[in-house]
């Protein structure tokens, strides 16, 4: 250990300023999709592409970054990824075009995979056993209040300077973060040499590439030919054969990015499933309840980042309560997953076009409440008696359970908002039409229809109306069209979700299995006499 009781407490400063931006990030942008959609011309797909890219890139390196830590440093890793990281966000900033912005967020998503494993490795290295129980709560609550602010802190930036500045605001906290890792974090070097396990890596991630791409594309392809003979259920196919090979060439791999002995404990096991049905819950639930709020209730940015703050207030108590609790992790982490269920159903309930926004509060209190609850103690059970030497995989593993959780709930979620805008929208159209003459009915319907497959139906003035249409008609046209917009979305929004709550209650019988001592017992958070530092 480095520094005696004051330093690593200090260096934890360093770690949880990186460890802050990379969870911000992950939800901030969603906020801002109304915004994009119109600022840089671009279609939902693209605009969710651009939170999935990064969670793609943040997701399928960080098996190999956090070996890269075990063999460099953990330090070198942590500051190459926030230079890259930093870079990234001025790029993101200064993007013109939906493109632009997606290649620059994959970029951003690999500078965060390098750190996010270093930062947990460093926890277990700076403190001893007995005193790592408050930092991981410290590390945990970080994690769960930068979830839960990323909306509250990219509707206020959005509203006053524009969405560019979500990104650029990574511009100052990391240039603070990188002078204090470069003063303040110790330079470990590694004991022995560790190999690099390069094929497992690419099965990987051409894996979990294809997959995602298939499933985020499908709608938008009509789950038929992406280019030439290429379609979308065969390039699933694909992905879901190379993450099968992976797996079996991780039994055989001399040095596999998955060493056997992380999952001879099966708390860690338990652990990483309930960490997956996490990430997948809080991005899932995000995507269709920011756009509802600014899209069918009118807030403005500012308004549905200030909605959403009492969840950000209720996240952050909630895993202080957590980090000094005595009840088991089990427990906590239970009562946790069934809150943010359980919120989440309360919004799925309330949702309406006509839903009063303040009515919505007390389900986003109960989820923010949820998610706080959990953090601390499943990141405490998942390091539980880890040995030194599989810190850095262990820290890899426990990271990329969440974000394959978070990749999917993205992907999946705009699959299923955008399938359901399929069927909503013309539905509520058909109802609508009824209030128009029967010669203008028809048409009526394929407008909303067509308008249903672009993001027009989020700003603007809806479809476009035929020239020779009067203008009394064309003004009842566009207030059926609003309200048949406002209906569909609403419903889509309310179908889609139930897919992370079903989610929620799969990673409850996942925790069922993680049996470990009170969370506030320091003496739990590692095996006596562990080795400290690497």
């Amino acid at each position: 250990m480095s520094g005696g009781v004051r330093g690593p407490w200090v260096a934890l400063a360093a770690l949880c300023a990186c460890f802050f931006m990379v969870m911000l990030d992950s939800t901030i942008v969603t906020v801002a999709i109304p915004a994009m959609l119109g600022g840089l011309d671009a279609t939902l797909n693209q605009i969710i592409w651009v939170n999935s890219v990064y969670l793609l890139a943040n997701t399928v390196p960080l098996l190999l970054t956090g070996r890269l830590g075990d063999r460099f440093g953990p330090k070198r890793v942590l500051l190459v990824g926030l230079v890259l990281f930093l870079g990234a966000s001025l790029w993101c900033g200064l993007s013109t075009s939906a493109g632009s912005l997606i290649a620059a967020r994959a970029v951003q998503g690999l500078g965060a995979a390098a750190m996010t494993p270093q930062t947990l490795s460093f926890i277990t290295g700076l403190f001893p056993p007995q005193r790592r129980g408050a930092p991981i709560a410290v590390w945990g609550a970080v994690a769960g209040v930068a979830t839960i602010t990323g909306p509250v802190v990219g509707g206020l930036l959005v509203q006053h300077v524009g969405w560019q500045w979500i990104f650029l605001l990574n511009l100052p906290i990391g240039a603070v973060g990188l002078v204090l890792g470069v003063l303040l974090l110790p330079d470990w070097r590694p004991p022995g040499r560790v190999r690099l396990d390069t094929t497992g890596a690419l099965l990987a991630s051409a894996g979990l590439g294809l997959l995602v791409f298939g499933l985020q594309n499908g709608q938008h392809y009509h789950w038929g030919t992406i280019i030439g003979p290429v379609g979308v259920l065969p390039v699933i196919g694909v992905g879901l054969l190379l993450i099968g090979a992976f797996t079996v060439y991780q039994r055989r791999a001399r040095d596999p990015l998955l060493p056997r002995g992380l999952f001879h404990n099966p708390i860690f096991s338990y652990a990483n499933l309930t960490h997956a049905a996490l990430g997948f819950a809080t991005t899932g639930m995000f995507l269709p309840l920011v756009i509802y709020v600014q899209s069918v209730l009118g807030l403005d940015p500012v308004a549905s980042s200030l909605l959403c703050a009492p969840m950000a207030v209720a996240a952050g108590g909630a895993a202080w309560v957590a980090g000094r609790s005595r009840l088991p992790g089990r427990t906590l982490i239970m009562t946790g997953l069934g809150g943010l269920a359980a919120g989440t159903v309360a919004l799925a309930l309330l949702a309406e076009p006509d839903t009063e926004p303040l009515v919505l509060v007390p389900g986003l209190v109960v989820a923010g409440l949820g998610i706080g609850l959990v953090f601390s103690p499943l990141t405490a059970s998942a390091t539980l008696g880890m040995p030194p030497d599989l810190i850095g995989a262990a820290s890899g593993v426990f990271n990329t359970s969440r974000q394959v959780g978070g990749v999917l709930g993205s992907a999946t979620t705009g699959l299923f908002l955008q399938v359901g805008l399929g069927f909503a929208v013309p539905q509520a159209a058909r109802e609508y039409a009824k209030f128009l003459p029967p010669r203008y009915a028809d048409e009526f319907v394929e407008r909303i229809t067509a308008a249903a497959q672009t993001a027009s139906q989020f700003g603007g003035e809806g479809p476009a109306v035929p020239s020779d249409w009067s203008p009394a008609v064309v003004e009842k046209v566009r207030e059926l069209a609003t309200n048949a917009f406002h209906l569909g979305f609403t419903n889509a929004a309310k179908a889609t979700l139930v897919l992370p709550v079903v989610v929620l209650i799969l990673g409850m019988l996942s925790a069922a299995g993680i049996r470990t001592a009170p969370t506030g017992n320091a003496k739990n958070s590692g095996l006596p006499g562990e080795r400290v530092g690497p």
